[in-house]
């Protein structure tokens, strides 16, 4: 197997959303370690480098959007991993929660796709890769809200993906299943939750994870920086699932 370059992406500047914790955190990390430089978002930022941004802002948006290529360059990489999640039957789901979801993991990705992607497409060059959700393909009990916003933003990604590839931008998707993140652990209510996730809950429906272990953040990002580097250069359009198996997708 061939070894990873540690400049794969020396002299490229990436945006990256939820840039402070777990996905986005190792997105992050990963890229400055490759050569990239990083502007980092996120509703609570931490450390220097992270900017606050709220994503469904869409001034906000375009006003960090601005800074980053007045300061650092034209963006080559926009990494999408902001998100949050709300649990519960479908039809308690009040008004707000079902809005936020969406207006975070739906239109929150549009606004940064839209401010970014026009730069892209006008210098005809760019890699644009969204972090979903293996829910949004799969039915899962008590995620109605999240699994619908992202199936929604998977579409959306699609479609950007076919509209912006004669102007050479690429648009992916990479889908995890369980991952060792705070919203991860936020789910798990007891001591036996983990075991569920690994083993399966056939009174949820869910089948388990055939590899056997959750995946680490880490897992996730580097499947994000496989397609947002040129290795794949000819990918375009693509939802890559991170998640040991656990759809038992074909």
């Amino acid at each position: 197997m061939a070894s990873i370059s540690t400049d794969e992406f020396k002299g490229r500047t990436a945006l990256v959303t939820g840039a402070s914790q777990g996905i986005g955190a190792a997105v992050a990390r990963l890229l400055t370690d490759r050569g990239a430089h990083v502007v980092g978002s996120d509703l609570s930022p931490s450390g220097p480098s992270v900017h606050r941004l709220d994503v469904t802002d869409a001034g906000a948006v375009e006003r960090l959007v601005e800074q980053a290529e007045r300061e650092h360059g034209p963006l080559d990489i926009l990494v999408n991993v902001a998100g949050v999640l709300h649990s519960g039957p479908a039809l308690d789901t009040s008004d707000e929660d079902w809005q936020r979801t969406f207006a975070v993991n739906t239109t929150g990705v549009f606004h940064t796709c839209r401010s970014v992607g026009r730069r892209m497409a006008e210098r005809g060059r760019g890699s644009i890769v969204t972090v979903g959700s293996n829910a949004a393909g799969v039915p899962r009990m008590n995620m109605a809200a999240y699994a619908a916003s992202k199936a929604a933003t998977t579409m959306f990604m699609r479609c950007l993906g076919l509209e912006l590839a004669a102007s050479g931008v690429r648009c992916n998707l990479v889908s995890p299943g369980s991952t060792d993140t705070p919203m991860q652990r936020a789910l798990w209510t007891d001591d036996d939750a983990e075991r569920r996730v690994l083993e399966g809950d056939p009174a949820t429906y869910r089948v388990g994870i055939p590899l056997g272990r959750i995946a680490a953040p880490e897992d996730v990002a580097e499947a994000v920086l496989f397609l947002a580097g040129d290795r794949a250069r000819h990918v375009t359009m693509h939802d890559l699932y991170v998640d040991g198996g656990a759809t038992l997708r074909a």
